[in-house]
């Protein structure tokens, strides 16, 4: 071919490009933004709505894991038993989606959720037990005795319906029993159209409920060396990982869900974020769990993949010998508030007096936060957010109970 010929097909190629470039840069935006037909293939003609009408939602879907194995937005979306349903663009699809849309694929993990305290526990925490059936309650009370079975919470109900609403249920429906009789939504964790394993592996997620001055597990996190290391080592992770090949060298520094969820180089994995705890380190008083022996063996076993046993055990030594120091400082607390009611000095009520919200302080703030902290490797919040605090607060009670008995004497 001669150099003239091979000129001549480059320049009628390269022009042919040109043009049709040009031609599709003309076309209308809504054509140009079109789906690929692979993707159209994962969601079917919704995408064809959704890409215009809420554009996110596509984007975020199309880069899942669900939409890489050929799930379509249907099989997300159709009403599963016992849901409502509505029309929708010629389908009929769910009212609203729930747990159980999910578990009709992962009941697996489905299951494993409903034994957590993640699920009716939750939920009971601020509404007590009437919204539950008495099965859901059976079932719940089998593995978390006394937690559902319950009235709703008096603080709670202190600071009224808005504020429940808004925000104690903001966290805890993530244990709410939904009309379909299934409990919870997956999407707390996972997001509802990315579905991703990556960001139920970030502490922020967590973090999102566990933050603050009564659960504050996401600052200790990032104070401890396990949250040092993760943020200036996350880029070079693979947080996308599938849970059942994890392995440290996907995850060479763990997040929360690693230590108490994962199959981490082979381990098992789980739904059941009670699993792995021994203490109800919640609790006024912090008792070794039912499971405490399992347990312990459990996350012992997550933490050889980076730890010697001889470490774990000093570990979890210190960390105990703080349960059994704050168990004391509050038991005596207890005693001192306690007193004060048999001798008439503070009514049956609660929360109608200013010493029971300083005792409240003492363990739900405090007490807890020495514990978590302890469990965590969080040294500033077991001495200055937890010791110091729980110091200063004993002080107060006792000043506080003296003057109550002065006032009394002078009656």
């Amino acid at each position: 071919m001669s150099f003239k010929s091979i000129f001549l097909s480059v320049f009628l190629g390269t022009t042919l490009i040109v043009i049709v470039l040009i031609f599709n840069a003309n076309r209308p935006q809504v054509e140009r933004n079109q789906p690929s037909s692979e993707f159209v293939r994962a969601s079917g003609k919704c995408a064809e709505c959704h890409r215009r009408e809420t554009s996110a939602v596509v984007h975020q879907f199309e880069g899942s894991m669900h939409a890489k194995h050929g799930v379509n937005c249907l099989d997300c979306h159709k009403a599963a038993e016992k849901q409502e349903t509505q029309p929708h663009m010629g389908f009929s699809i769910a009212k609203s989606l729930t747990a159980k849309n999910c578990s009709t694929c992962h009941l697996t993990e489905y299951t494993q959720f409903l034994r957590s305290r993640h699920a009716a526990p939750a939920w009971a925490a601020v509404a007590g037990a009437k919204d539950f059936s008495a099965e859901q309650i059976a079932f719940a009370e089998k593995y978390h005795k006394g937690a559902v079975n319950r009235p709703p919470n008096p603080l709670a109900e202190a600071e009224g319906k808005n504020a429940i609403d808004v925000g104690c249920l903001g966290c805890h429906d993530i244990g709410k029993p939904n009309d379909d009789g299934s409990i919870g939504t997956c999407t707390a964790c996972h997001a509802r159209h990315s579905s991703s394993v990556a960001l139920a592996r970030e502490p922020e997620t967590c973090g999102q409920c566990h933050m603050g001055p009564d659960h504050s597990q996401i600052e200790i996190y990032h104070e401890s060396k396990h949250g040092v290391l993760y943020n200036a080592q996350k880029t070079s992770m693979n947080l996308n990982a599938p849970p059942k090949s994890l392995t440290t060298a996907d995850m060479s520094v763990p997040t929360c869900v690693t230590c108490h969820l994962s199959g981490l180089d082979g381990l098992k994995v789980t739904h059941d974020t009670s699993e792995r705890l021994s203490y109800w380190l919640f609790a006024a008083i912090s008792d070794k769990r039912p499971t405490f022996h399992q347990a312990q063996d459990a996350m012992k076993e997550t933490c050889l993949r980076c730890h010697t046993q001889q470490n774990i055990e000093k570990f979890y030594q210190e960390a105990e010998g703080i349960v059994v120091d704050t168990n004391a400082k509050i038991v005596e607390a207890q005693k001192l508030m306690q007193s004060l009611r048999d001798e008439g000095l503070l009514t049956d009520a609660p929360f109608d007096e200013p010493i029971e919200f300083l005792y409240f302080d003492l363990w739900h703030y405090y007490g807890r936060t020495a514990k978590h902290g302890a469990f965590m490797g969080g040294a500033d919040f077991v001495q200055w957010h937890g010791n110091y605090e729980l110091l200063l607060k004993m002080v107060e009670l006792k000043e506080i109970a003296k003057e109550l008995r002065e006032k009394n004497t002078r009656e």
